[in-house]
């Protein structure tokens, strides 16, 4: 019974709030309010009015309460790159599922582009440089390195690798998977070394095959940071030279946008973004 109070409750004017009144009133053909000075009074037509209107609105916001308790549990939809989901978003996933425990995040690994008007896709991760279309919202989540990674078996045995040139005696692996992403020719040009045939040894059109059979002994890869942070961490992967390449490209949260802030979307974003600043401190500062 107060515009003032209505416009406070609204965020609007409290002439707004009278103007709306007064275009129903027009409309319904009658008044529905009796004005007095400092004081309001609803008319005979307003107080039967009353009671189906709060009913409806009422079972309006019951209903709102149920979609939105629903979009904060249940399935979680998420499209990311097969390299990334095995070597670094999948060994992670227990620590989401712990602090989330009501919501289950469904992986799909892939490189195709979500078409986010057509799929039942949530959220994607994807790898680029962020240009991507204006009707999503993206956040850049990681950045990346690229570095050579053996076995640590490699650091020793009849050939040990002390330096770039040690390189001449150990196989090379080859990652075909990204054109833009630097190659041995790259490294080794930048290492200033020309003892070693940089177009030698396999080729893999996955990352994380590339990194598995660096894992096995197989050779020495160039290794992605995002990538090789699981098997560095654990002690199955070292990096024995420094030379590094820092790429433009990153991986990225990407979902449509004004959905980011749906409950279950923001609880899996804040997630994802914690657990990339803890991995990127740890490179900057372990071993």
């Amino acid at each position: 019974m107060s515009f003032t109070s209505a416009a406070d409750e609204l965020n609007v004017t409290q002439s707004a709030v009278s103007h709306q009144i007064k275009a129903l009133e027009e409309r319904l053909g009658t008044r529905l309010f009796r004005r007095l000075n400092r004081k309001l009074l609803l008319t005979d037509e307003g107080q039967a009015y009353l009671p189906d209107l709060r009913d409806a609105l009422d079972r309006i916001a019951t209903a709102t309460d149920r979609i939105m308790a629903g979009d904060a549990s249940g399935a979680l939809n998420v499209s990311v790159l097969p390299s990334f989901a095995a070597r670094w978003l999948v060994p992670r996933l227990w620590r989401f599922r712990q602090l989330h425990p009501d919501i289950d995040v469904r992986v799909s690994a892939t490189e195709h582009l979500t078409d986010f008007s057509r799929e039942n896709v949530d959220l994607a991760i994807r790898f680029g440089n962020g240009d991507y279309s204006n009707d999503l919202f993206v956040e850049q989540i990681l950045h990346e390195e690229v570095f050579p990674v053996c076995s640590p078996e490699l650091l020793g045995g009849e050939h040990p690798l002390r330096t770039p040139e040690d390189l001449q005696y150990r196989t090379l692996l080859h990652d075909q998977m990204d054109a833009t992403c630097p190659d041995w020719r790259d490294w080794l040009r930048t290492a200033g070394v020309t003892s070693v045939d940089a177009t030698r040894g396999p080729f893999f059109n996955d990352s994380s095959l590339l990194l598995q059979a660096a894992v096995d002994g197989q050779g020495v890869a160039l290794g992605r940071s995002a990538l090789a942070a699981g098997e560095m961490a654990a002690g199955r992967l070292v990096r024995p030279f420094d030379l590094k390449f820092t790429r433009d490209k990153a991986y990225y949260f990407v979902c449509p946008k004004n959905c980011e802030d749906r409950p279950k979307v923001a609880a899996f974003r804040q997630w994802l973004m914690q657990e990339a600043q803890e991995s990127a401190e740890h490179r900057a500062f372990g071993p």
